[in-house]
C-alpha cells in the first residue's frame, strides 16, 4: 500500500498542519507557456530546463502528475546535475505510486546536494513508502544533522520509529517476514503528506 497522500493547498507541511501541497482539482487550468515564448531564438539549456520545470510545477499543482513528470524529466535531461529537479521528480513518482524509482531519484538528489535537508526528507519518505523504516530513520537523521529543529524531519522520524516498534511486535507474534513487511499508509497510522516542490538548496542557507 502506498502512502495515502492528502491533497489540499501548497505550503510546506506535515500531517498535523492544514496546508498540504499539490492541490488536486477537477478544474484543469491552461499552462503558462510564457517562459518558452520569451526565450531567445536560440535558448540555452538553463532557460529551457527552467521553462520545463515551471510547466511541471503548474501541472503538479493541478494534480496532473504524469504530465508533470514528463516535463520534469525533460528539465533533468537538460540539467542533470541539478538536485532540485531530481527531488521534485521523486515527489511526482511517489504521487503516481512508483516508489522504487522515487527512492532511486531521491537518492540521486542527496548525492548531488548532500547538505540539502529537503532531499534527505524526500528520500526518507520514499524509503518509508517502500517499507524500509530503518533506512528512513538514517535519512531523517541526516536531515536533522543539517537542521536539528526541522519540524518535518522530526515528525517523520517519529513515524518511522513507530513503524519499527510495530514490526518488532509483529516479529514477536510469530508472523512470517512476508507478512510483517509493511508500508506507510495503514489505517491505524497517520499518512505523511507530500511536501511542495522544494526550494533551491541555496535558499536554505540564508
Amino acid at each position: 500500500m502506498k502512502i495515502a497522500w492528502k491533497t489540499k493547498s501548497r505550503v510546506k507541511s506535515i500531517s498535523s498542519k492544514p496546508n498540504l501541497p499539490f492541490e488536486s482539482s477537477d478544474k484543469t487550468e491552461p499552462l503558462n507557456h510564457a517562459g518558452i515564448d520569451s526565450l531567445s531564438s536560440e535558448p540555452n539549456s538553463t532557460q529551457l530546463s527552467a521553462s520545463f520545470e515551471s510547466q511541471g510545477i503548474q501541472l503538479a499543482e493541478s494534480g496532473r502528475y504524469s504530465e508533470a513528470l514528463t516535463k520534469m524529466e525533460s528539465a533533468i535531461t537538460l540539467m542533470p546535475e541539478k538536485a532540485k529537479l531530481h527531488e521534485q521528480k521523486a515527489q511526482l513518482l511517489l504521487e503516481i505510486g512508483d516508489t522504487w524509482n522515487a527512492l532511486k531519484t531521491a537518492k540521486r538528489a542527496t548525492e548531488l546536494e548532500p547538505a540539502w535537508v529537503e532531499a534527505w526528507i524526500t528520500l526518507g519518505r520514499a524509503q518509508l513508502n517502500y517499507g524500509e523504516p530503518d533506512l528512513a530513520i538514517q535519512s531523517f537523521d541526516n536531515a536533522l544533522e543539517i537542521k536539528s529543529d526541522h519540524d518535518e524531519a522530526l515528525i517523520d522520524r517519529q513515524t518511522a520509529s513507530r513503524l519499527i516498534k510495530r514490526r518488532k511486535q509483529l516479529h514477536s507474534s510469530g508472523l512470517p517476514n512476508s507478512d510483517i513487511r509493511y508500508k506507510v499508509g495503514d489505517k491505524d497510522r497517520p499518512a505523511i503528506p507530500l511536501k511542495p516542490l522544494a526550494p533551491e538548496p541555496d535558499d536554505l542557507q540564508q
